[in-house]
């Protein structure tokens, strides 16, 4: 007999039905967590081609005709908003993986006196609520002369984003071999050569993860710009939906047609990037795991 014609002994079918009815509560139970978690953008989704009258009469369910001009309403309102956020989450991108790359490559390829001491300290900044910072930081930006400006926006972001990214970046790099990193110097790579041409293109799983958690700091930051931006060409969208929600007044169609669109460059980033923010987390490469 060939080996292409013995086939694998196949479960019985008691068997199957008995693991099926075992895996049937589980299957249940993630359903139910992804309803519970789809309802309110269902519930934003349906209530923003709406009209008021149609949002008093059916306030769950959906209502025709679709009023899809309540979105050109609300884009005409949020787009100076979201183009701030946007600015800012780019240059904070930029600010934190270069800031995290390099004191991510130096604690986990470099030994010196202190190494793990200030590794340490860096992990302590994590246990610091921000609450506790919040009032020097706003003195040392009244005093530097930053209010009112975008800077207020990307320094602190900046400097709170690098101690989570150095945190990652140290612990994805160490997961690279180091034989990679013996041999590019026994062919005379210096540092920067080792920085450039081994550890950052293998480090691209844990930089979009960065960049991806930075982006979502920045778009759901609201009290910070509230304190510290009075100008409406400075807010981000954060505030400026709360502003738009004040400008729209009853208009709720429009009002909840801002919220979808300024949730959809999170859906989709995530959407497109979400492997790589778990290789990221993981500390692999995409697929790996």
């Amino acid at each position: 007999m060939s080996a292409a014609t013995i086939q694998a002994p196949s479960r019985p079918p008691r068997v199957r039905a008995k693991r099926r009815r075992s895996s049937a509560p589980i299957h249940i139970a993630l359903i139910a967590i992804v309803a519970v978690g789809l309802l309110p953008y269902l519930f934003v989704l349906t209530t923003s081609v709406k009209t008021n009258e149609q949002f008093a009469t059916n306030y769950w369910v959906p209502s025709f005709p679709l009023h899809f001009e309540n979105y050109a309403t609300a884009w005409n309102q949020i787009a100076p908003f979201m183009a701030v956020s946007i600015i800012v989450a780019a240059v904070s991108i930029v600010g934190i993986v270069a800031l995290s790359l390099l004191s991510g490559f130096v604690l986990a390829r470099f030994q010196f006196p202190g190494r793990q001491f200030f590794f340490i300290m860096v992990i302590a900044l994590l246990m610091v609520p921000s609450i506790a910072s919040l009032i020097p930081l706003f003195v040392m930006m009244r005093d530097f002369g930053l209010l009112n400006t975008l800077w207020v926006l990307i320094l602190p972001r900046v400097a709170g984003g690098a101690v989570l990214g150095t945190i990652l970046m140290k612990t994805f790099i160490e997961g690279i071999p180091q034989e990679l990193f013996d041999a590019a110097r026994v062919d005379g790579a210096g540092t920067a050569r080792l920085f450039r041409s081994i550890m950052l293109p293998l480090s691209l799983p844990v930089v979009g993860t960065v960049s991806l958690l930075t982006v979502i700091g920045v778009w759901n930051d609201f009290f910070w710009p509230l304190l510290t931006v009075t100008d409406n060409a400075l807010k981000p969208v954060s505030v400026g939906l709360l502003f738009f929600r004040g400008q729209a007044g009853t208009d709720y169609g429009a009002m909840f047609a801002g919220y979808m669109i300024a949730s959809l460059p999170l859906l989709l980033l995530f959407l497109f990037l979400s492997k790589y923010f778990l290789a990221g987390i993981q500390g692999g490469l995409p697929g790996s795991h």
